[in-house]
């Protein structure tokens, strides 16, 4: 465990946390490490995210798959392997992912005679199984998600923001016209934005990627964007529409209602578990992990204080008892082998929203102490009424931690009209500029200051009339940034 100091008269802080002003990517690691989240496999560039890591994407998982349930989307499981004459059916596909691409070419002791790819994605095998289920119009729409791991062969990585191996969802449907397809594109890309800014109490930008930074084979992608707490950003969830691309590369077709043969419009659409990465930059400090209430597998950590005393226990046990039968996520820690204050700082370090102290002066008192890990305030606490005061204190802790992360990453956007203010404003933030739209000119801006292209905003109201690198009459507003 990390060793503390008491000096700041907080109770203590975590001495071996790198500061995040000193050295981010090293805070990054060391809340990683520290937080017990993750650790590193014998496997080049992956990761084996441990149980407190584990119940943080459980957590997310259970508000995005209630979402996706409630849009009439289903649950499907599909193979890891692809074989790639498969794979090799739809070109831009293939040539986008080619270089991330893991082959497995030996079965037992028996050489394959064709090489099977560990899926980077699992458009291939959705395609190829929509072909051989959808006869008709009345089949339409196919609303169909899956929770996996997939593989990519990333040159570098990092916990969680970049492995070879990763988890996540990946939804792909198909659609009866074009504009069920935009509009089914258009609803995942806003619950992905509802889960980021109601649960993850982190907001984002949404809009749409450039023609370069779009996925392999569709025909737009749109993307959440988040800012960390260093100014750069982050992709925290995309939305593709397809088309007809994938539906005709792998031969999909129904029979619409005027009798005809003719191909469905498709979509896909993914978050991973680089969102805990982000939960991480986006509100972590010096002391460790801040975990919004919403998303925290223990809202609450119950503490009792001088436990060897007569009651103490038993009344801190009716405490946690309490408000877990009133819905609240409760870990009581009863541990006699280390003292108040290291538990303090532990629970602290893995970001439970809310304390509760209860000693037996505060059971004498009927009252308890709690501290909102958010602000570091400390509450008195009516014994009586501490199921509807906590529940009070972790939703103005939710919201409290939405209005600070929406206040930093508004104060860190800047409209820029050339390019050395969009280099500068790129050292801290989002700039927001005019551009060409030429794929060219996007190459360069990121080359002369380091940022590049996030996303589109909807609203595509002008401010400039030429490009803010090249001089040429500009047709999008676009958001540039340094980006994980």
């Amino acid at each position: 465990m990390a060793k503390t100091d008491s000096k700041d008269g907080k109770g203590g802080f975590v001495q071996r946390l790198t500061p995040r002003d000193v050295d981010f990517a090293q805070w990054y690691t060391d809340v990683v490490t520290l937080t017990d989240l993750c650790d590193y496999a014998p496997i080049r560039g992956c990761m084996v995210i441990k149980p407190y890591g584990t119940a943080i994407w459980e957590r997310i998982q259970e508000e995005m798959d209630r979402r996706f349930k409630a849009t009439g989307h289903e649950n499907v499981m599909m193979p890891m392997l692809i074989p790639e004459s498969l794979l090799l059916k739809e070109a831009e596909h293939v040539e986008g992912f080619a270089p991330e691409v893991a082959w497995v070419t030996q079965g037992g002791k028996e050489t394959l005679q064709e090489k099977l790819a560990i899926r980077p994605t699992s458009e291939v095998l959705f395609s190829v199984m929509y072909a051989k289920w959808l006869q008709s119009w009345r089949d339409l729409p196919l609303l169909y998600n899956q929770w996996c791991s997939v593989m990519r062969w990333e040159k570098t990585t990092r916990p969680f923001l970049r492995t070879s191996e990763f988890w996540w969802q990946e939804g792909h449907t198909l659609h009866e016209t074009a504009e069920e397809a935009q509009d089914e594109t258009m609803r995942m890309l806003d619950i992905y934005r509802q889960v980021c800014e109601d649960e993850l109490a982190m907001p984002v930008y949404m809009g749409m990627k450039s023609e370069s930074e779009k996925f392999a084979g569709a025909v737009a992608t749109y993307s959440i964007e988040a800012m960390m707490q260093d100014g750069k950003s982050l992709q925290a969830g995309t939305s593709h529409n397809f088309g007809d691309n994938f539906t005709k590369a792998y031969d999909i077709t129904f029979l619409a209602k005027d009798g005809r043969l003719t191909h469905p419009f498709g979509t896909s659409w993914g978050t991973s578990t680089r969102l805990i990465g982000a939960l991480i930059m986006a509100h972590g400090d010096e002391r460790g992990l801040k975990l919004p209430p919403r998303i925290a597998p223990y809202q609450v950590v119950v503490v009792p204080v001088a436990q060897h005393k007569e009651g103490v226990m038993e009344g801190a046990k009716e405490v946690a008892r309490r408000l877990e039968k009133a819905g609240v996520r409760v870990k009581f820690d009863g541990r006699d082998t280390v003292s108040p204050g290291f538990k303090f700082n532990e629970w602290e370090l893995k970001g439970v929203p809310v304390r509760l102290e209860v000693g037996p002066r505060d059971l004498e008192a009927g009252q308890a102490v709690a501290v909102r890990r958010d602000t570091y305030e400390k509450t008195v606490v009516s014994l009586e009424g501490v199921v509807e005061t906590v529940k009070g204190l972790l939703e103005s802790a939710q919201a409290s931690m939405f209005g600070k992360a929406k206040e930093f990453m508004e104060s860190r956007t800047e409209t820029v009209k050339g390019l050395d203010g969009l280099k500068e404003v790129a050292q801290r933030g989002f700039a927001r500029a005019m551009w060409c739209g030429e794929a060219g000119c996007e190459e360069e801006i990121k080359a002369k200051t380091g940022a590049g292209t996030r996303n589109m905003p909807f609203d595509q109201t002008p401010f400039a009339e030429t490009c803010v690198n090249c001089g040429k009459p500009a047709r999008y507003v676009m958001y540039f940034a340094k980006a994980y």
